[in-house]
């Protein structure tokens, strides 16, 4: 049975940093696409960081460029998410999601999901 699980969320003040985490179990995680997305009240969502299939390549999504930054370990079959100048529009809703998608920023093609962690940042 495929499974992620999220942790790290949390309520921050602006200019700070948390770590979110997602574990993977049931499948070989390396040879999907995984994502980290969010969605805030209100707006769809949307791609925060990807990574391509077998960690080719990470992208960031412009608004989190130079401040988050994706890893994984592959021998605990975890994906993070570490954040950095946490900004209160950085609130949201995060998910980890993987899948066999042939366009890793679409959201709509995850086969799988997390339940999500919260991200609240005050000013």
């Amino acid at each position: 049975q495929v499974q992620l699980l999220e942790s790290g969320g949390g309520s921050v003040q602006a200019g700070g940093s948390l770590r979110l985490s997602c574990v993977a179990s049931g499948f070989t995680y390396n040879n999907y696409c995984l994502g980290w997305f969010r969605q805030a009240p209100g707006k769809e969502r949307e791609g925060v960081a990807i990574s391509h299939r077998l960690g080719t390549h990470i992208e960031y999504s412009d608004d989190v460029k130079g401040r988050f930054a994706l890893s994984k370990d592959n021998a605990k079959n975890t994906l993070y998410l570490q954040m950095n100048s946490l900004k209160p529009e950085d609130t949201a809703m995060y998910y980890c999601a993987a899948g066999p998608v042939s366009v890793c920023w679409a959201a709509g093609q995850y086969k799988y999901w997390g339940q999500g962690t919260q991200v609240t940042v005050s000013s």
